[in-house]
């Protein structure tokens, strides 16, 4: 047996226990897995360093060794982030809907967890943690397979879980972490039907396809990030600006990172090669289009590929547009449903910008950085759903939950 079966199925047996268990026993959980981190934290900062210390040596990038990085400040926060988690509602046994038929049949609509939730992902330590708390709270067993890169991180955070759940006699096979880094192991949860009830990939665009396409086991695709920022010709330049720099440079490596900015054109002959100055003073590569180069002539010609690039990088396209449709237009052509914003004054545009971009998230004069869930209050997030089935945007607690109706009677039969 594979290590893959062999832990969904002790994932797929634990999970009625969990679901099961009331909401006071589950927030007692997260908090015993919260103190747990925190009393754990030089070994896990071990385990990272070592992690680490092999990215390194196989050419990591800047950008992804940041998004690798464990210290005491990013672990105090994923276990800030199990005890925002204990403090919401608990989704499971809500009632959606009641009513009652002629016949007599009472009718209950109920959230119910999904089961067993499988994620793949790459090199970011704090989902395992962040995945392992929302599916616990939701009653959900999970199967978490993440990149190589990151390998002894997961593998002490889920010995730091195993033991804070064994410490309250709760099932500790309710979190499983796939330790083979090959890609079969990968593969071989996308067909793992009967013991994997939904697939979450989170990472590159082509770890996501490769996962929406070969997958038969149901899938939330959660999108690689080109999203954009359009300043208007009417947008006030000090917050145009920050609003820029904080979606490109505050932390690059993201999927609610900013790729490409679009200037009117209006706008870009008055500020522009300022604009432009400020990103080179934050270390960002600037690709531009003909007439950006136009007006900052030593920016480099952006090819056509960069426009549908997810850098994750210190790297930015810029794009001067004749105004909002063609700004528009562009988005509908190389944005990925991801994080979209328009930095304007004038409210028309405004709305237009807000109704008629299709994006999981819709900004008017903020930043896409905000696109995470615990930025909107979620605690965490399991991903950022840019499909529209089932779930969309930054998915928290209620994301993970299905629901069953329940049906009570008293004889009735079906003439």
């Amino acid at each position: 047996m594979s290590e893959v079966i062999q832990k969904a199925t002790l994932a797929r047996n634990a999970a009625p226990q969990l679901a099961a268990l009331s909401t006071g026993r589950k927030n007692e959980a997260l908090h015993r897995m919260a103190d747990a981190l925190l009393q754990h934290a030089p070994s896990l900062i071990d385990a990272n360093a070592a992690d680490l210390a092999r990215g390194r040596e196989t050419g990591l990038s800047v950008s992804l060794l940041d998004r690798l990085a464990l210290n005491e400040k990013r672990i105090e926060a994923m276990a800030e982030g199990l005890r925002l988690i204990a403090g919401l509602p608990d989704p499971v046994g809500e009632s959606l809907q009641s009513f009652s038929r002629p016949n007599g049949l009472r009718i209950e609509k109920v959230r119910v967890p999904l089961g067993v939730i499988g994620i793949i992902y790459e090199a970011r330590p704090n989902v395992t943690v962040d995945a392992a708390g929302l599916c616990f709270k939701t009653g959900n067993a999970v199967v978490l397979r993440g990149g190589s890169a990151a390998l002894e991180s997961n593998k002490r955070i889920a010995a730091i879980l195993h033991e804070a759940l064994q410490a309250l006699g709760l099932p500790a096979d309710v979190v499983q972490v796939i330790e083979s880094t090959d890609r079969a192991s990968a593969d071989e949860m996308l067909k793992l039907n009967g013991y994997i009830d939904v697939l979450i990939p989170r990472g590159g665009a082509s770890l996501i396809q490769n996962v929406v396409k070969n997958a038969t086991v149901p899938v939330i695709e959660t999108g690689a990030g080109i999203c954009h920022t359009y300043i208007d010709d009417s947008a006030n330049p000090e917050m145009a600006q920050n609003i820029a720099l904080n979606a490109k440079v505050q932390r690059p490596s993201v999927c609610n990172a900013m790729e490409t900015l679009l200037v009117h054109e209006a706008y870009a002959e008055r500020e522009l090669a300022r604009l432009a100055a400020a990103f080179r003073a934050a270390n960002v590569e600037l690709r531009g289009c003909s007439r950006t180069l136009a007006l900052v002539p030593d920016m480099k010609p952006a090819a056509d590929s960069d426009w549908d690039t997810e850098y994750n990088d210190y790297i930015l396209n810029v794009r001067v547009v004749a105004g909002l449709d063609e700004a528009l237009a562009h988005i509908s052509a190389h944005g990925t449903k991801h994080s979209e914003c328009i930095v304007t004054e004038n409210d028309e545009h405004a709305v237009r910008f807000l109704n008629e971009v299709d994006a999981a998230a819709v900004y008017h004069n903020a930043s896409t950085r905000f696109t995470d869930g615990f930025e909107f209050g979620f605690g965490a997030e399991i991903g950022i759903s840019t499909q529209k089935l089932h779930a969309r945007g930054p998915m928290g607690l209620p994301e993970l939950t299905s629901y069953k109706y329940k049906i009570a009677g008293s004889g009735q039969i079906r003439s």
